[in-house]
């Protein structure tokens, strides 16, 4: 088994939630409190969150990590 990692990251809305749980949905599990920080060369808030899945195959750089 392999622990494979994402940072999901966006503007604080209402698609950076249905990211995060499209990710949820597939079996990726939430790693640590969100993180907010002021974005203000756009005058936006952005979003990060980390999220965890492990998976039967090892790890390879090629992998595209949303399609896990």
């Amino acid at each position: 088994m392999t622990r494979l990692y994402r940072l999901l990251t966006g503007e604080d809305n209402s698609a950076f939630c249905h990211k995060v749980s499209a990710a949820l949905s597939k079996g990726w599990e939430l790693h640590g409190a969100p993180a907010y920080a002021w974005d203000h060369a756009n005058g936006v808030m952005r979003c990060a969150q980390a999220v965890t899945k492990e998976v039967p195959t090892d790890y390879d750089p090629s992998m595209k990590l949303g399609e896990q």
